[in-house]
């Protein structure tokens, strides 16, 4: 495992197991928010983005964190692992809810309240954004595909991980 996504709807706890398998496996980390925003709330260009993307993809290893569906295939074409969060919209929304107020890793602001955008996102993402999936799963069907339903499936996949990778 060298190349590694990590997708699912916000909320979802993406950013938290990223950091995980990234202090488990030293694998250099990056989340897309932090290459599409800006501190202000606006964000780069396309062309900009696409550019610092492909840079990314590019290198010999990393653990690239962030759903962004419009750069699904680049993303998993070039992965050997999809770490895809297939959660319930209650699950998200409560992890959206949970971080109002605190500082993330993955984002240059706090937010303080819901963005309604991102709750209509989470709230579609299981009719727009997973058939998309399935079908790029399917059509690069050598790839190693971990989903988890439960974050208590993603804390027992990080820990065992853990016990491989770090030192005893």
């Amino acid at each position: 495992m060298k190349k590694v996504i990590i997708i699912g709807p916000s909320g979802s706890g993406k950013t938290t197991f990223s950091v995980a398998l990234h202090n488990a496996m030293g694998l250099p980390l990056y989340h897309l928010d932090n290459i599409w925003w800006n501190a202000d709330k606006s964000h780069i260009s396309r062309p900009e983005f696409d550019l610092k993307l492909s840079d990314l993809l590019s290198r010999d290893s990393w653990i690239i964190d962030g759903d962004y569906s419009r750069t699904y295939e680049p993303r998993i074409a070039a992965c050997d692992t999809v770490f895809f969060f297939d959660f319930d919209i209650n699950i998200c929304m409560e992890g959206l809810i949970q971080r109002l107020g605190k500082p993330r890793k993955d984002m240059p602001w706090i937010d303080y309240e819901l963005d309604q955008d991102l709750v209509a996102r989470v709230h579609k993402y299981e009719i727009e954004n997973k058939p998309v999936l399935l079908s790029l799963f399917a059509k690069y069907s050598g790839k190693n595909v971990i989903v988890f339903k439960t974050r208590n499936e993603a804390e027992d996949w990080i820990k065992k991980i853990a016990d491989n990778f770090l030192p005893k």
